[in-house]
Formats: C-alpha cells, sequence, structure tokens
C-alpha cells in the first residue's frame, strides 16, 4: 500500500468540493431568479398590451356599431324618397295626362269656333 491515508486533506477536497457547488448552486439560483424577474416583466408588458388592444377593439365596435345604425337608417330614408319619387313620377305622368287633355280639348272648341264662324257668313 502506499502510504497512509490523508484524512484531513480528504475533508478539505470535500468543504473545496461543497463550496463550490454551494456557489454554483447559488449563481444558478440568481440567473433562474433573475430569469423569472424578466419573465414577470414580459408578462406585465403583455398584459398592458393586450389591455390597451382590447380597449382599441372596444372602441373600434362601437365606432362600427354606430355606423352600421347610420347605414340603416340611410337605407329606410332610400326607401322612403325611393316611394316618394315614384308618387311625383305617378303625378307628373298624370298631370302632363290632363294637360294633353286640356290642350285636346282647347283645339276642339277652337276648331268648333273657327267652323261656326264660317257656316255663319
Amino acid at each position: 500500500m502506499s502510504g497512509p491515508y490523508n484524512w484531513q486533506n480528504a475533508a478539505e477536497r470535500q468543504n473545496t468540493a461543497q463550496a463550490q457547488l454551494v456557489g454554483n448552486t447559488y449563481d444558478v439560483l440568481e440567473r433562474s431568479a433573475a430569469s423569472i424577474q424578466r419573465s414577470n416583466q414580459v408578462a406585465i408588458e403583455t398584459e398592458q398590451i393586450g389591455t390597451e388592444v382590447l380597449s382599441e377593439l372596444s372602441e373600434q365596435r362601437e365606432s362600427l356599431l354606430r355606423s352600421t345604425r347610420r347605414l340603416q337608417d340611410a337605407d329606410v330614408d332610400i326607401v322612403r324618397s325611393g316611394s316618394i319619387i315614384r308618387k311625383l313620377r305617378r303625378e307628373v305622368l298624370y298631370n302632363k295626362l290632363i294637360l294633353v287633355i286640356i290642350i285636346f280639348l282647347e283645339i276642339c272648341i277652337l276648331a268648333g269656333l273657327i267652323v261656326i264662324k264660317f257656316v255663319r257668313f
């Protein structure tokens, strides 16, 4: 066998190894804590952005609903206008027909007066 075993050196090596292990574990924990902190910050920022987007979408929804109501009102107005225009066309047609009848009657009366005037002489 080679010489006596040095228990003191073995204990020191074990303490040194444990100290390195504790130091490495501490470093890993610090990095993990920093990573978790960054992740939490990203989550908070993402939540804020999501809230802003939802707010914006809500405003856009209200705007679209108002636009839809205005378009529906405009559609109702267009239907009413079409009905009024059809009534006006009908009235114009009736007025033209009455004017044609009046002109025809005036021509008949004028022709009758001319015939009567020439028949008396």
